[in-house]
């Protein structure tokens, strides 16, 4: 009775226009669920893209990113090793689908960073109930200005280009499983870890869950 049913992962994707907190959500859910796993394997694990734009101070080849020449890039494109890719703002993006795959085999949950193009490649290529998708929405137009101005990382023509890009993107929430308006985010965490743990207690998900049910067909026979 002790045996509990083994669990096919799934894909947890989140997407968002720039400045409305995803990233920041993303890493701290995946924290959590790295801290409750302790010794044991993580229930979540992040998809690591690829990318061809260049490297950041303090990020890490194979854990932010896997960063290839344009030239790579494509080769791998080309031979249909992407499960998803885009260009953003000059530089490619792509989702390698082997090691997403391989995960979701051990029973994992594979946690996405893509915008709503690589959304809709992805569910094209998985089977649609292995695919969960979370759009995050900001409190208002205003504040997600504000965020976008306060992080101060793109000059007055790429913010401008940033806010237009923010209005598509916001206009295929409706296209998603479930939405969060991120105004507060210990709020906004809560609700995405609901979703998590719901999602993960479906039954189409249990993969020995007829047997262990039958299991307890002769309970009634069993001595106390």
């Amino acid at each position: 009775m002790n045996n509990i049913p083994l669990r096919r992962g799934f894909l947890l994707i989140i997407s968002s226009s720039s400045g409305t907190g995803k990233t920041t959500l993303a890493r701290k859910l995946l924290a959590f669920e790295q801290e409750q796993a302790r010794d044991r394997p993580a229930s979540l694990v992040m998809s690591v893209s690829c990318t061809t734009r260049p490297q950041s101070e303090g990020e890490i080849e194979g854990r932010d990113y896997h960063f290839l020449d344009r030239k790579t890039f494509e080769t791998h494109r080309n031979r249909g090793e992407f499960l998803e890719w885009a260009e953003v703002f000059g530089n490619l993006y792509a989702t390698p689908h082997h090691p997403v795959r391989e995960a979701l085999e051990r029973g994992q949950d594979v946690l996405f960073d893509v915008d709503w193009q690589g959304t809709e490649q992805i569910k094209r290529q998985m089977e649609p109930s292995s695919v969960v998708s979370v759009f995050l929405l900001p409190p208002s137009s205003k504040a997600l200005q504000e965020r976008l101005v306060q992080r101060r990382r793109d000059d007055p023509s790429t913010l401008a280009l940033r806010l237009e890009k923010a209005s598509e993107e916001i206009s295929h929430a409706k296209d998603y499983d479930y939405t969060i308006v991120n105004g507060d985010l210990d709020k906004a965490f809560a609700q995405l870890q609901a979703i998590l743990y719901a999602e993960r207690c479906k039954r189409h998900r249990q993969r020995e869950l007829e047997r262990f049910v039958e299991r307890f067909s002769t309970l009634a026979n069993e001595r106390l």
